[in-house]
């Protein structure tokens, strides 16, 4: 029998196989790092008396706490100040390299890693972080861990797990004019559930998603996690490798032919058999946006909110009632009827430089809506900012009556002054629509950089088409 993708890079980096029921020992390529999840690990190494088996193969940056205004100016608020500053004394401590705020290379981590050509296919890449999935996009099994877990990858590069599952999700056919990766993730994710791939790795396969770019694949293996997945990978081909030509860490001359024959053979074979198979109609999908408090909770754009009423299981009508009374909404209102306050474009999920194109494309000669209060641009890495600003998408957004920000994980989460305020509605091309996610109170509709572009110009949610 053959071996899937995800079981060929598991065998590449098998250190010792587990007996009797007993995890495996697996060898880790790069530990991606940030502010948040770090400092234990560094404090245990430091109670221990331990130094990093490999500093070379560890490598931090500063994203979920930065402020993405003023960012030459001292950090209001306190935490975020001392969490920033305790990363950076902990790398210079045990030598790690760090892009720091203010640095070029700096950016949210699951970001400015493929951009410098760190994530390579066929590499196991972790971070202490869920949506360390993105670099799956590569052809990486890559996939977020705990801070106990970051400490032991520190120390011995390596993490003891059981083999996980395997699930394909095949996206057949070619999409339809206007349809994004954000679409085909959020379609996914209402099809099968939030927890549709728990203990599993998807692999997104099909003539949808080869046609994607880089920047669309690292989309759709973000948001794996959305779906309960503890990865998502897609195998890498003449795309993946067009991208990484030429970057900082890429192979160089002979080594760069050696990785892409070796990177060839990363994809699963005829006679695999996975897990979980999923299949979906390219053609049938549609711009979606999300009307619950979980990204599985979403609708096509021309689509309505649900009636809890006509919902059978007990459970998920209780749950979708819930979500209905905190978004404010009614069952059966057109999801198109919807007023928005905020547009937030941005995230390691959709804040790319194709993403940030594709707003400033749609914004370009348009003004907000009068009734938005405030539409927030922040790019995921500098680097994305630069080159934004090179091609002068920064002044589409600030004609338009943008915010222009700095790189960082911003109102994501909520993080810093980029929040929201109970009550407050956004509709945000990030991956979370939790309850308080981006602000107590806040309310959430998660949708493509397009259809945010669209409903900044509205005023309701709205597809390009609408405009």
């Amino acid at each position: 029998m053959g071996t899937t993708l995800a079981e060929k890079v598991w065998a590449d980096h098998l250190v010792r196989q587990g007996e009797n029921g007993a995890p495996d020992l697996i060898y880790i390529d790069l530990m991606l790092m940030h502010e948040v999840t770090s400092p234990q690990a560094f404090e245990g190494l430091r109670l221990a008396g331990r130094k990093p088996r490999h500093t070379d193969l560890l490598i931090a940056t500063e994203d979920h706490n930065t402020p993405t205004v003023d960012i030459d100016r001292p950090n209001p608020d306190k935490t975020s100040a001392l969490q920033l500053s305790t990363l950076e004394k902990n790398c210079k401590e045990f030598g790690v390299r760090l892009h720091p705020l203010g640095d070029a290379d700096q950016g949210i981590v699951h970001a400015f890693a493929p951009i410098l050509g760190l994530t390579q296919p066929g590499m196991t890449i972790v971070c202490g972080d869920s949506h360390t999935s993105t670099h799956g996009a590569f052809g990486a099994l890559a996939f977020g861990i705990g801070t106990s877990e970051v400490e032991h990858v520190m120390a011995t590069q390596t993490l003891s797990l059981k083999p996980f599952k395997t699930m394909a999700v095949n996206i057949e056919g070619e999409l339809p004019k206007g349809v994004s990766a954000k679409d085909i993730i959020l379609a996914i994710i209402a099809k099968i559930g939030t927890g549709g791939g728990q203990g599993h790795v998807i692999e997104y396969r099909g003539e949808a998603i080869r046609k994607l770019s880089m920047d669309e694949r690292m989309t759709i293996c973000n948001m794996s996690i959305e779906a309960g997945a503890r990865a998502g990978m897609i195998a890498p081909d003449e795309t993946t490798f067009e991208y990484l030509k030429g970057r900082p860490h890429a192979p160089e001359g002979e080594m760069w032919d050696k990785a892409v024959a070796y990177w060839k053979t990363l994809k699963t074979d005829d006679d695999a058999v996975f897990d979980k198979e999923v299949t979906l109609n390219a053609a049938d999908l549609t711009p979606f946006v999300t009307w619950g408090t979980n990204p599985g909770q979403g609708v096509p754009i021309t689509g309505n909110v649900p009636d809890p009423a006509n919902i059978a299981d007990a459970e998920q009508r209780a749950a979708a009632q819930s979500a209905i009374d905190y978004m404010g909404l009614k069952p059966g209102q057109p999801m198109k009827s919807i007023p928005v306050d905020t547009v937030f474009i941005g995230s390691c999920t959709n804040g790319r430089i194709d993403d940030l194109r594709t707003a400033a494309k749609i914004m370009k000669g348009h003004h907000k809506a009068d009734s938005i209060h405030r539409v927030l641009v922040v790019p995921a890495s500098s680097r994305v900012r630069l080159e934004a600003e090179r091609e002068g998408l920064d002044k589409i957004f600030k004609d338009f009556g943008a915010e222009w920000r700095n790189a960082g994980c911003s109102m994501c989460l909520g993080m810093n002054p980029d929040k929201l305020v109970p009550g407050e509605r956004s509709i945000s091309t990030s991956n979370r629509n939790f309850e308080g996610r981006q602000g107590k109170g806040s309310r959430t509709h998660l949708a493509s950089p397009a259809v945010a572009a669209a409903t900044a110009i509205r005023g309701t949610i709205s597809s390009p088409e609408d405009l």
